[in-house]
């Protein structure tokens, strides 16, 4: 699966994706770090990528918008970055399956 990581996540989610067998890449890899979330959300379109992100712009668009990209939309409070990737190490399965499955938003709380 291939994930696009918005700027308010570390890059390290990314490089933890990867890690894990999936294409991942953080918006400062591709020089979108100050883009707008229309340049961010049509970057996903092109390259056929989930965006993760804690932007609830990104959800309300979501809601909104017919088509790709797959929304994961992180609802934890702020984490360290350890933190953040031992909550979502349980969930990784379950998010992937969704979005295989065809949902367009995943919420994780």
């Amino acid at each position: 699966m291939r994930f696009l990581v918005d700027a308010q996540l570390p890059p390290a989610l990314a490089r933890w994706l990867t890690a894990k067998g999936h294409h991942a890449e953080h918006v400062v890899e591709c020089g979108l770090l100050t883009a707008s979330d229309s340049d961010v959300w049509d970057h996903a379109v092109r390259i056929g990528a989930t965006i993760l992100t804690k932007d609830e712009d990104f959800a309300n668009r979501r809601a909104l918008s017919q088509g790709p990209p797959p929304i994961v939309w992180i609802r934890f409070g702020n984490a360290r970055r350890t933190e953040l990737l031992h909550r979502l190490e349980p969930l990784l399965g379950s998010v992937t399956e969704a979005i295989e499955r065809g949902d367009t938003l995943v919420e994780l709380t």
